[in-house]
């Protein structure tokens, strides 16, 4: 059975990518996969690694919580709309810190080698953009989608990984955006 985690990174409640979010949890809802949500705007947690590798700090109570919900995950899915080419601060810092050595993956001794401990599980990154998808892609080598894929879920274990990129937003019709959450939910409903 699939067990579907939706990870939410847009910081603003009233955008887009919540209406993604929904309507993807909508879509799982009709199928027979588990779901968990995490909303990374509504947890308590600093977004610095304030000493970065060099010292551990401690986790609090709802990053630990995610973690939990990343380890029980088979198939996990990224909302995030593209700011300056990359995803949200608010993102950014919670792959800091759940992400951690230990955890996530973890260096051999002696070695420039890694050992990734999320292996078994997919991705679908769900991300909105205010240029056309196909300029990102193409003209602007799409950064964050480079980031999230090769330099966060590779590095762990997690593959596949597959996109949707909506854009551009800014400057679209209603009939555009409820044609994507419509497609978005019916990925929900076949899981993924």
């Amino acid at each position: 059975m699939k067990k579907i985690l939706i990870i939410n990174g847009h910081p603003d409640k009233e955008s887009f990518c919540y209406g993604i979010h929904n309507s993807y949890k909508k879509g799982v809802l009709k199928s027979n996969a588990e779901l968990k949500e995490i909303t990374i705007r509504d947890l308590d947690f600093n977004l610095n690694l304030e000493f970065g590798y060099r010292k551990r700090t401690e986790l609090e109570p709802d990053l630990l919580e995610a973690q939990e919900k990343i380890k029980w995950a088979n198939h996990i899915v990224w909302i995030y709309p593209v700011w300056w080419g990359s995803y949200p601060a608010i993102l950014k810092g919670f792959i800091d810190r759940v992400f951690l050595p230990g955890f996530a993956f973890q260096k051999r001794e002696n070695s420039v080698w890694w050992d990734k401990h999320l292996t078994g599980k997919s991705a679908r990154v769900i991300s909105t953009l205010d240029q056309p998808a196909w300029y990102y892609k193409w003209i602007n080598k799409h950064p964050s989608h480079t980031s999230i894929k090769k330099l966060t879920c590779d590095f762990v274990g997690i593959k596949p990984v597959k996109f949707t990129t909506i854009g551009s937003l800014r400057n679209s019709k209603e009939s555009y955006r409820e044609k994507w959450l419509n497609k978005i939910e019916k990925m929900g409903e076949l899981n993924s």
